[in-house]
């Protein structure tokens, strides 16, 4: 989720952070908030949900810890989500009376699609973050998007324990461990190459067009920026750090870091590029 142009954020930049706790795991919470850091203050925090029910049992300690505002909804009625109804108020409050710098919103909900088009249509950047299953409608409509899964969970420091007894020999043949969760996370299906992204390439061609110099290279700085200019990429979620390693996974352009540090990129298929950048 950077953002290239790093003038408009700092520390006195106010950020609106409107949680759906129905649609957002509570263990991501120090995650989200660590990543809104770089963009400026998360200084409006509220959740939405019913905190009366028992689905939202590990949202309360952590109410506390990250000092967020619970705004409890009742479910008026069976079926109808009230919380959705609740969060788009709020945010349009906000955005007159409190007029933050941004606004982040954490859910998976293709719902809110028409409010963070009203946020950004008032000039106000959306970050966006959701799981895996977040419609695309929602995504794309977000200043930029962040998987919840590509998110570094904080370190927990390793429990000092006695080493484990040996288990006893019975004679009789071990028995297979049962897989946990985590051993089934590793037997995910691989995903298909990037260079099979037929909308991620198409993102990253454009952007080096757009930044393309006379020498057929476009600065990576200002590649990466086209192409978020586009659509709400993060490199991260597509397994990577930044846009370098983004453009290299492909496989499609060529990367080349001058003396200076500056690095460059160009389309493969631009045959009319020079051997190297000029300066």
């Amino acid at each position: 989720m950077e953002i290239d142009d790093r003038a408009r954020n700092g520390p006195d930049r106010r950020i609106a952070l409107l949680i759906d706790a129905d649609n957002v795991s509570h263990s991501k919470i120090a995650a989200i908030l660590a990543e809104l850091s770089k963009y400026g203050a998360a200084n409006i925090r509220r959740a939405y949900g019913d905190w009366a029910g028992a689905d939202l049992k590990g949202w309360k300690d952590k109410l506390h810890d990250f000092a967020i505002r619970p705004i409890q909804q009742f479910s008026y009625s069976t079926g109808k989500n009230a919380t959705d109804i609740a969060l788009v108020i709020d945010a349009m409050e906000l955005l007159y009376t409190q007029k933050p710098d941004a606004f982040c919103l954490a859910s998976s909900d293709a719902d809110f699609t028409p409010l963070v088009m009203q946020l950004k249509a008032n000039g106000h950047e959306v970050y966006g973050f959701g799981e895996r299953k977040t419609p695309t409608p929602f995504v794309n409509a977000c200043t930029t998007f962040l998987y919840l899964d590509t998110l570094d969970e904080p370190t927990q420091p390793a429990a000092i324990s006695e080493p484990a007894a040996k288990p006893k020999t019975t004679g009789k043949p071990a028995t297979k461990a049962k897989a946990t969760p985590a051993d089934k996370a590793s037997d995910k299906p691989a995903s298909k190459p990037l260079s099979q992204d037929t909308t991620l390439v198409t993102i990253l061609r454009g952007a080096v067009d757009a930044a393309v110099r006379e020498d057929g290279w476009a600065a990576m700085s200002a590649a990466g920026s086209a192409a978020k200019r586009q659509a709400p990429i993060d490199p991260r979620n597509y397994g990577v750090k930044n846009f370098p390693a983004l453009f290299a996974a492909t496989g499609l352009f060529e990367i080349v870091k001058t003396e200076s540090g500056q690095s460059y990129v160009a389309d493969k298929r631009n045959r009319d590029r020079t051997p190297q950048p000029s300066r």
